[in-house]
């Protein structure tokens, strides 16, 4: 078992590219380059735009205007946002790009170039057996997706990902499931999956308890697997203003990131900006994989303090008492020894929560992304109840979303967990019983489809074939499939690897801040936003609204009863489908005329009285994790090479959304290309490796080669390479009760290159 070094200053240690904060004048430089350009005008232009910000789901926008947020503070855009903007307000790709490129010349582009080829201008087929994309007509397109998808519902599916409008959400559901199918994958399966599963076991709600306003009134926030200066600046405003009111702020991370230590606001251009603001007030670095070993050590630490709020256990919950008695009979020494943080600095930890009155616990992927996922939340939010932080103004458990609407897609039924609720209600819509299979997640989709048992698939953005561990499995599982529709507003990696048996269609899509319509979105704290009407800058381009697109693709295939499609390419109209069918989205119905956005409404908990059959929440004991690593020999590598085995992270870089990727390089990280791993400098040296030095990683499932070691504040054991980049070289290893991959620790052999 991995064992906590005694070393404690190489986990600081940084090397000579990385700034000495996050954020700062770095990200005015970036805004002033881009507002300088020659598409500053539509930059602005966009930013100022009533609609959600494309990127996180921390983002503002909407009716209150580009940068405000939804409690009415200004200020709030980041650099984020600017990157995913200036992609959409790209030129349109040539007319001839596709006659004069063939698929093998577009396999070669990075996900970096791929992005960069502009946005997609017409719809284009790569038919069977041809070597370059053709311009197809729309004709053509619903003849063939019609034919697609009249096959048996259970070989047909659709994977989806937060860039579309709830409206387009809802339709594809409705669609999928009038047809009989419940193969809805989405990429939250992929990512957030742990969290939804977890909440609803414990408070019966799939999302965050804490609001965007309860958020502002915590006095502590602990922030467990995130890289929220990278992937979610805005959050950083409020751990910001949290410390500025003498608040406390835990991060819990493996990496120790530089913005997440030191961070400079351009919301607080002087107090913040260039001297930045102190964000940890702790900073704690277990093993990869190990946090409910952590989060049992504080809830250890809290009994052993008189910290537990007995009181608020024994009125509000439920299996409290297993809860208490795990922790207690638990050793400091299996604690410490598994999470490889130290008992003095659990304990700090746990004085830091316990002396405080409102506490916030937020986490990301490092959380989710791991075999045991789900006991991960599970030991947060049980933390959480132990110390009396869920039921009130200012504390609570909240998952830390990416995608502008991933929440919403998930809201609107995009997942094969409906709620019984929206099944009762599309029951009544259809005026018929919903016999619904159990339906294949991303991963049963790609285990199916390399089987051989899924015929044509929707994708409606995202990319499967980059989102997905085992990149040669992806590409084979996809190429199993008769039919792929894929709609996007840019081409990505997957369009030029995740190609079909007959047919690969890319259908070019209108983005949220184009859309001749009304569209909704959702944030991660619940607050819908009305998005609205906008022109595409594309002049002459063959583009569609996804809501267009499933409507008529779905009359053509179910005609007008007992639902009129054709009245839906409407979204007013399927506003009022949605208020009717989705459980806290009654105000929609009237969001039109009102312009009323509103939080979603039985979501947020600010009384101690939670959505299950008790009323009470239930709580889970969780098993602390074996974390033992593989030997160098179990991936083929004979003793005498001088190997060593590391626990890696797959993560995003500094200027990266998901699998698109704006720069080659990671500001924060001082890393300069993606064939980097970032590793503590005591593990390079223990195989006789030095800064720069190029190596072999080799997973099981394949290898990269030429890899450049920068030295990084990782814990000793762990190391950290860039996805999609590094999927090609590990299997998925899932967990069992949400089906999310273990991308966070993936075990890995590194030596020297020859």
């Amino acid at each position: 078992m991995e064992t906590n070094s005694q070393h404690k200053p190489p986990y600081q240690e940084t090397n000579q590219d990385t700034p000495e904060i996050g954020g700062g004048l770095h990200v005015i430089e970036y805004w002033a380059e881009k507002t300088l350009s020659p598409q500053g005008s539509k930059l602005w232009k966009t930013l100022l735009h009533k609609s959600a910000c494309l990127s996180c789901s921390w983002g503002t926008g909407g009716q209150k205007g580009g940068f405000t947020d939804e409690t009415g503070e200004k200020l709030q855009r980041c650099m984020k946002s600017v990157e995913a903007i200036s992609a959409e307000i790209q030129p349109g790709i040539s007319t001839h790009f596709f006659d004069t490129n063939p698929i093998a010349r577009l396999q070669q582009l990075s996900s970096l170039e791929a992005d960069k080829l502009g946005r997609l201008s017409f719809p284009v087929i790569l038919r069977a057996g041809n070597s370059h994309y053709e311009r197809i007509s729309w004709d053509e397109i619903y003849q063939i997706a019609t034919t697609a998808f009249e096959k048996d519902p259970e070989r047909i599916a659709s994977y989806s990902s937060g860039r579309g409008s709830n409206e387009a959400a809802f339709l594809l559901q409705l669609m999928m499931r009038t047809l009989g199918s419940n193969n809805l994958a989405d990429c939250s399966d992929l990512c957030h999956a742990p969290s939804t599963t977890a909440l609803n076991e414990m408070f019966g709600t799939n999302t965050s308890i804490v609001s965007l306003e309860s958020l502002k009134e915590a006095d502590c926030v602990v922030l467990a697997g995130a890289n929220s200066p990278s992937n979610h600046p805005r959050l950083m405003n409020e751990l910001i203003k949290i410390r500025d009111k003498g608040g406390k702020v835990i991060v819990i991370n493996p990496v120790m990131e530089i913005g997440l230590v030191k961070f400079g606001s351009p919301a607080f251009p002087v107090k913040s900006l260039v001297p930045g603001s102190d964000i940890a007030s702790l900073y704690l670095q277990p093993i990869p994989g190990s946090d409910v070993a952590l989060f049992v050590g504080i809830q250890k630490a809290l009994i052993g303090q008189s910290r537990v709020d007995r009181t608020f256990l024994e009125a509000h919950t439920e299996d409290w008492q297993a809860v208490l008695a795990q922790a207690q009979t638990t050793s400091w020494e299996t604690i410490t020894t598994t999470c490889g943080v130290s008992r003095t600095e659990i304990e700090t930890a746990a004085t830091i929560i316990g002396t405080s009155k409102r506490v916030v616990f937020g986490w990301a992927m490092g959380i989710t992304q791991q075999t045991n996922g789900v006991d991960n939340v599970y030991s947060i939010a049980n933390t959480a109840l132990v110390s009396g932080n869920v039921g009130k103004m200012g504390a609570g458990v909240m998952p830390v979303r990416g995608h502008s609407n991933v929440q919403g897609f998930g809201s609107m039924g995009v997942t094969v967990k409906l709620k019984a609720e929206i099944k009762q209600a599309l029951e009544r819509l259809l005026g018929r019983p919903l016999t619904l299979p159990k339906g294949y997640h991303t991963r049963d989709l790609i285990e199916a489809a390399d089987a051989g048992k899924v015929d044509s698939l929707l994708c409606v953005g995202g990319n499967i074939y980059g989102a997905n561990p085992d990149s040669a499995q992806a590409k084979r599982a996809l190429g199993n499939i008769d039919t792929i529709i894929y709609l996007a507003t840019k081409p990505n990696i997957g369009h030029f690897h995740g190609l079909t048996k007959i047919n690969t269609i890319i259908i070019p899509v209108l983005n949220r801040f184009e859309h001749p319509y009304k569209t909704t979105t959702e944030s991660g704290n619940n607050f819908v936003r009305l998005n609205d009407e906008g022109e595409t800058h594309l002049k002459g381009a063959d583009l569609v609204g996804e809501v267009e697109f499933i409507t008529r693709l779905a009359h053509n295939l179910l005609g007008e009863t007992p639902i009129q499609w054709r009245k839906l390419q409407d979204p007013y109209y399927v506003r009022q489908l949605i208020a009717t069918t989705i459980p806290g989205y009654e105000k929609i119905a009237s969001i039109d005329e009102t312009k009323e956005e509103f939080i979603i409404s039985g979501r947020i908990v600010t009384e101690p009285h939670f959505k299950t059959p008790s009323g009470k929440a239930k709580m889970f004991v969780t098993p602390l994790p074996i974390l033992n690593l593989p030997g160098a020999e179990e991936f083929g590598i004979d003793r005498s090479v001088n190997s060593l085995v590391l626990a890696l992270m797959t993560g995003r870089s500094y200027s990266q959304h998901n699998t698109v990727v704006y720069k080659i390089g990671d500001h924060y990280r001082g890393m300069p290309h993606r064939n980097c791993i970032l590793i503590n400098r005591i593990d390079a040296e223990k195989i006789g490796l030095a800064a720069h030095d190029l190596v072999t990683v080799q997973g099981d499932a394949g290898k990269l080669e030429n890899v450049e070691i920068i030295y990084g504040s990782v814990r000793e054991g762990a190391a950290l390479m860039f996805y999609p980049e590094v999927n090609v070289i590990f299997k998925a290893r899932t967990e069992p009760r949400s089906g999310t991959p273990a991308y966070k620790r993936v075990p890995v052999v590194v030596y020297q290159a020859k």
